[in-house]
């Protein structure tokens, strides 16, 4: 069975999705559609902007979304998957590549969730730590012996976990976790606490929206952050991709049971090939494609 994954936050390059646009009639027709929804040229940031520009929350998120979903669609009929997952963001990639989501009701989404973040992180100093070299429940209990707000929030693999919280209280965790034998634990440059109870402000931004978009019964089941299982019921889909923004992506459970519910092969839709690295890390076995242009 072809499994599908879709990357998040941190895959931008300058450059992505320029020979997309120059080759394909379908992806320069989807790439207009997109500056004309969002109100402003993402694709001139896409195709000339800088590393720093790249990073703005709010055009990383769209920009990301828009590389891997016009992918598949410039795939045509190679495009076949049997069940999808995306890592965070990459979740509403998944949604329209399984037909849950349109392309344009997903996009007005992504970028009012990239808004709706930008906002919570500017409310609060925060960020994000990788800890690796850990066991996941070593981790959790040092969050959990911290003063302030520090969580698990990206179990990426076995070994490489991300936390998630105010500034003070992940830069003591870090340390603790080094006392504990972790190989790294590194403070990530990130803008906020991503799935983290501080980003329930955007957590109430986006549920409204969220509430008020169709969402379509899917061809094949997604794999949801929140749950790590098969879904398919639309309004359970919505209820988990609502409680993405505050609870951890579990990655690594979500793989585990793709395998478990027959997967073979695992192709990567979008930019950078980190997913198929992390696949890997979970099951050595696994063949993965990265489909990345």
């Amino acid at each position: 069975m072809n499994a599908y994954v879709f990357p998040g936050q941190g895959a931008q390059f300058s450059g992505m999705g320029l020979d997309l646009y120059e080759n394909s009639a379908i992806a320069k027709e989807l790439f207009e559609k997109a500056n004309e929804i969002l109100g402003f040229e993402i694709t001139k940031i896409m195709f000339e902007g800088t590393a720093e520009e790249l990073k703005q929350t709010k055009v990383t998120q769209p920009a990301i979304f828009l590389h891997s979903v016009i992918l598949s669609k410039v795939l045509g009929e190679d495009f076949k998957p049997n069940m999808v997952a995306g890592h965070s963001l990459g979740e509403f990639s998944a949604l329209v590549a399984n037909g849950t989501l349109d392309f344009e009701d997903a996009l007005r989404l992504v970028y009012k969730r990239a808004l709706a973040m930008q906002k919570a992180c500017e409310l609060k100093p925060s960020t994000m730590a990788a800890v690796l070299g850990l066991e996941d429940e070593v981790v959790e209990n040092v969050c959990a012996g911290i003063d302030g707000v520090v969580v698990a929030a990206n179990y990426n693999c076995p070994g490489q976990l991300v936390i998630s919280g105010e500034v003070d209280a992940i830069e003591k965790a870090c340390e603790v976790m080094k006392e504990k034998g972790a190989r790294r634990a590194l403070v990530l440059p990130v803008g906020g606490a991503f799935h983290s109870p501080l980003m329930e402000p955007a957590r109430e931004e986006l549920a409204a929206a969220i509430e008020a978009t169709t969402f379509n019964t899917p061809n094949c089941p997604v794999y949801q952050n929140v749950t790590t299982t098969a879904v398919t019921n639309p309004s359970e889909i919505k209820k988990n991709l609502i409680a993405q923004l505050t609870a951890p992506v579990k990655w690594t459970q979500s793989i585990k049971n793709m395998i478990n519910d027959g997967a073979t092969s695992f192709t990567e839709v979008g930019p950078g090939k980190v997913l198929s690295g992390l696949v890997k890390k979970v099951d050595r076995s696994m063949e993965t494609i990265s489909a990345a242009i």
